[in-house]
């Protein structure tokens, strides 16, 4: 892609870099009982829809928002 809004590929510019990476190292791993957990952000308003996660299936399960 080209254009001006295309230009500025260096991440010095950019206003945080790395935001999403930190905000995933800051929320802490939770352990549930059950089959089903659930996740609304946890700010309330700020933060987002409720969704169930289904854990029948092995592996680490995570939030599609986070």
């Amino acid at each position: 892609m080209v254009g001006p809004r295309f230009e500025q590929t260096s991440e010095v510019f950019q206003p945080r870099p790395l935001a999403a990476i930190e905000l995933i190292q800051e929320e802490p791993i939770r352990l549930v009982e059950g089959r089903v957990a659930a996740c609304d952000g946890g700010g309330g308003a700020l933060g987002h829809p409720r969704v169930f996660i289904n854990l029948d299936k092995e592996g680490p399960h995570s939030c599609t928002y986070w």
